[in-house]
């Protein structure tokens, strides 16, 4: 990085002048920014709902505090007090007419306005499904980034600063939740996970109306299922000790003595020899090489860059053959990566570019369509998507089912639709070299909370030939990718094969070729998008493919060129 750092010095002192152009649940940073100012909005409502009543209790106070005066005062005397004939009148007309507006007035609903306002707005409300995608987007989060719940439930994560104005930490009832979710997908070891950080939040004495028996019933079954029957037996104990005549917790007792005496005698039988049972310990049984690869890359782990291959990465400012927009302002170009060759391009957008296209994108956003890691089957209906989750077909099955290795919204724009979005084409068609008239339209993904794209390929393989046949602009030759925001933590770019990864800076672009010049595919290509920790990251990209690329990147059998 130094290198690169006084490669721009030098640059800068040769040349006289340049250009500065400048993850089913609400994935989307922008429809969750909605949902944010819909509840300020129920808030006031709320708010003027009690001013409301609190006006109306103030009411009826005065008046019972008033009639409470005169009536202690009248019944001392009644005789008395009504032989004055103004006294006899007010009574009259207290009972006749004020007792009932009174009675009116208790009897006015001033919810009605808060009512009808929260009606309204349920209908943009996350439903069960949202709120369980949260849930497991914090537990990929976990996952990927090894954390551990006390940090989450702090709110200390990584990318952020302690003492934040967003900073929120997580009660029991949240712990609780959480664990619940993890339980009812016969995920125990995040159910372990998550009930014994809201058991731990309950005993060092915050207030929760859950109790601690209910959050124990789950914790010891959890661990047994995860076959630590001593442990689960301790924690059968302690809810015994609470709740001694808890019916499932007693029957629970029995079965587990049972069970570890069972599993004692084996052992003796076998000279002592122990089984090894750590499958609790680490979330790693339905992990496949790649994804503990994936999940290195995303935390910087693992990158294979070795430093004599690290110093032929350089910085330079680029010009494409001396292309008319770039001679006297050439753009930063700089080696991300060698094999693939993977090159950034800094300041490619400015503020208001980034600002117009996420402008036009965001009331399009839709669940993104994506290609099936199991059968290689890549997406090829990507204009307009209507539905709100990608569907892939179940080899196991037969069937459709929702796809949730991809967590983002994406919207598409067209050259047509604004001028902006031509002049980022035109851009990319200058710098490149390669024509974009066949490319795809700019697409535009928006990853929110846990937001993420698993390894996958852009190109079609060879077992896929009718992949881009509706295009009818054969495959996809290179991928051109725009970072429109940073991300505080997480969101990285990572390549699988090859061991790289690619961190989000605003404003930049990265770009690759998926076919060597012979046509052939270049596996080292595949790639992810980390999950976003912290932050939101907003992309857009441009597939460009082999149509009209011909006498621009001639074929070739050299593979490395």
């Amino acid at each position: 990085m130094e290198q690169r750092a006084s490669c721009w010095c030098v640059l800068l002192s040769c040349l006289l002048y340049t250009t500065s152009a400048h993850n089913d649940f609400f994935t989307s940073i922008g429809q969750m920014t909605d949902l944010l100012f819909t509840e300020k909005d129920l808030v006031i409502s709320l708010k003027d709902y009690i001013r409301a009543e609190e006006s109306k209790l103030e009411r009826v106070k005065k008046w019972a505090e008033r009639l409470d005066a005169l009536t202690s005062t009248a019944t001392q005397d009644p005789e008395g007090f009504l032989g004055h004939p103004v006294n006899a009148f007010k009574l009259m007309k207290r009972l006749n007419t004020e007792w009932g507006e009174l009675e009116n007035l208790v009897l006015t609903d001033m919810s009605d306005g808060f009512i009808s306002n929260l009606t309204i707005q349920r209908q943009h409300f996350p439903n069960d499904d949202d709120q369980t995608g949260a849930a497991k987007a914090l537990m990929r989060l976990q996952d990927t980034y090894k954390l551990d719940t006390h940090t989450i439930s702090t709110g200390e994560l990584p990318g952020t600063s302690p003492g934040v104005a967003f900073q929120s930490t997580m009660t029991v009832e949240d712990c609780y939740e959480l664990g619940k979710i993890a339980y009812s997908d016969a995920d125990y070891y995040h159910t372990e996970l998550w009930m014994a950080q809201a058991l731990s939040q309950l005993d060092q004495g915050e207030g929760s109306l859950i109790d601690a028996v209910t959050i124990l019933d789950y914790l010891s079954y959890s661990i047994y299922q995860q076959g630590e029957l001593e442990r689960a037996l301790e924690y059968t104990k302690r809810l015994l000790a609470l709740d001694p005549a808890h019916q499932r917790a007693n029957g629970n007792l029995k079965y587990f003595e049972y069970q570890l005496a069972k599993q004692r005698k084996a052992e003796e039988e076998e000279g002592g020899k122990k089984e090894s049972k750590d499958q609790g310990k680490e979330k790693e049984a339905d992990y496949l090489p790649e994804r503990r690869k994936y999940e290195k890359l995303c935390r910087g782990e693992g990158i294979t860059m070795t430093p004599r291959r690290q110093k032929r990465m350089f910085c330079r400012y680029f010009d494409n053959n001396r292309h008319p927009m770039y001679v006297i302002g050439p753009v930063k170009q700089e080696d991300e990566w060698d094999r693939p060759r993977i090159v950034r391009y800094h300041d490619i957008m400015s503020n208001e570019e980034i600002e117009k296209v996420k402008e036009l994108a965001k009331p399009r956003l839709r669940r993104a369509t994506i290609s099936n890691p199991v059968t290689g089957v890549l997406e090829t209906a990507h204009y307009r998507i209507s539905k709100r989750r990608a569907t892939v077909h179940d080899p196991q099955t037969g069937k459709l089912t929702t796809a949730h290795y991809r967590v983002s919204k994406s919207a598409w724009l067209a050259s047509y639709e604004h001028t902006v979005v031509d002049k980022i084409n035109q851009r990319i068609e200058d710098i490149t070299g390669l024509d974009v008239k066949t490319a795809e339209e700019l697409q535009v993904a928006n990853y929110g909370v846990g937001g993420q794209y698993e390894p996958h390929f852009d190109f079609g393989r060879k077992d896929e030939p009718d992949a881009f046949k509706e295009l009818g602009t054969g495959n996809r030759i290179a991928t051109w990718l725009i970072y429109m925001s940073d991300v505080p933590s997480g969101g990285a770019t990572v390549f699988t094969d090859v061991g790289a990864a690619v961190v989000p800076k605003k404003g930049t672009a990265v770009f690759w070729y998926n076919l060597f010049p012979s046509g052939e595919g270049d596996y080292s290509t595949r790639h992810a998008a980390c999950p976003v920790l912290v932050g939101n990251k907003w992309v857009s990209n441009k597939w460009i493919h082999e149509r009209g690329q011909e006498f621009r990147r001639r074929c070739s059998l050299d593979e490395t060129d």
